[in-house]
């Protein structure tokens, strides 16, 4: 994806975000949203978040992140764990460890860590139950 493209999908993202933190923000500390944010400026602390995450071009993180999806086009600098998909776009930057079910890394990003792809929905996965002492029922024809 060409950089006009990335910047064009970036702005037609902003029209449907229900929270943006501005360039100008600098922000230390907590941050929990349940349903879409996307940080312009820095941030640096922790995130907790069950919706959606977008790091802008310009932004810049330094945090330990958990949410529903996280999407990146610029610069973060801590581990990362996302519960449905994690994309880092046209030259964002990524140090830090990655857990994720699903992943997409364009051509022309950073990363530098290590990543571990989890099942999707993994709380809604049953417990495999071990079943002992379940004898085979075979018939042994020649037995007869």
């Amino acid at each position: 994806m060409a950089a006009k493209e990335t910047m064009d999908r970036e702005v037609e993202e902003e029209k449907n975000i229900k929270t943006i933190l501005s360039e100008d923000i600098d922000y230390s500390g907590n941050l929990k949203f349940s349903t879409s944010l996307k940080i312009k400026g820095k941030f640096k602390g922790e995130i907790d978040a069950t919706g959606h995450l977008f790091i802008g071009q310009k932004a810049f993180v330094k945090a330990n992140i958990k949410a529903k999806q996280i999407t990146i086009y610029g610069k973060i600098n801590g581990n990362v764990e996302a519960f449905e998909k994690i994309e880092l776009l046209n030259n964002a930057e990524l140090t830090g460890d990655v857990k994720t079910p699903d992943i997409i890394i364009q051509s022309g990003c950073f990363f530098n860590g290590n990543c571990i792809m989890t099942q999707k929905d993994t709380h809604k996965i049953q417990p495999i139950i071990e079943q002992k002492n379940i004898k085979p029922e075979f018939k042994d024809e020649k037995k007869k």
